[in-house]
């Protein structure tokens, strides 16, 4: 099963020392969502990142920064809709991967196909946005499944808790992506716990 980390949308003090740390104890996939941020803010952040570690790295804005800093990819979203022209170069020269967010069944079906990997949300009553709930009843997610649109390359997004990981994987999803329900507790601790038990 696989785990993505998506960063809190504000800075904070030692951010990066904490991502750095993370990375050590084997994070695989670190999403940098700062949606306010300036491109000269996000440059700044990304510098004090190890830089073995910054393929691991991907990128919600500004993605002319991935080729500056060899980030791991660029996740499309309603502000950065359309990959930018580069993107098929980056992908036949290294290791590059292009997801997007998606919020219905229809825009899965869509993208399927075209990105490495998607996000669909919200699949539990988010934690980090208040009043955001959930938006698929259990049948709706049941029926995608059976048309194998939640498949290995589609990630449960929304209400993520390391206890509901088994739940995510079981209607079919082949992994999870955490925001609020990873940064609110000891993150050293819980991702190596949740490594250890679901086998990431």
């Amino acid at each position: 099963m696989r785990l993505i980390i998506i960063t809190p949308p504000h800075f904070y003090d030692e951010e990066t020392a904490l991502v750095n740390e993370l990375f050590a104890h084997g994070m695989e996939r670190l999403h940098l969502r700062k949606p306010s941020a300036t491109s000269e803010q996000l440059a700044a952040w990304i510098a004090q990142i190890d830089k073995p570690f910054r393929e691991r790295l991907v990128l919600h804005d500004h993605h002319e920064l991935v080729r500056t800093f060899g980030l791991g990819g660029i996740h499309l979203n309603g502000r950065n809709p359309t990959p930018p022209l580069w993107v098929g170069e980056e992908k036949r020269q290294r290791s590059f991967t292009v997801s997007r967010s998606c919020h219905s069944i229809a825009e899965v079906e869509q993208y399927l196909d075209t990105c490495d990997y998607l996000f669909l949300s919200p699949i539990f009553d988010s934690i980090s946005k208040e009043g955001y709930g959930a938006a698929f009843s259990r049948s709706e997610l049941k029926a995608a499944h059976a048309r194998r649109l939640l498949s290995p390359k589609v990630l449960a997004l929304g209400g993520i808790t390391p206890e509901l990981l088994s739940e995510v994987e079981s209607m079919g999803f082949g992994g999870a992506a955490m925001l609020g329900g990873f940064w609110q507790q000891n993150c050293i601790k819980q991702y190596s716990i949740i490594a250890q038990n679901q086998n990431i």
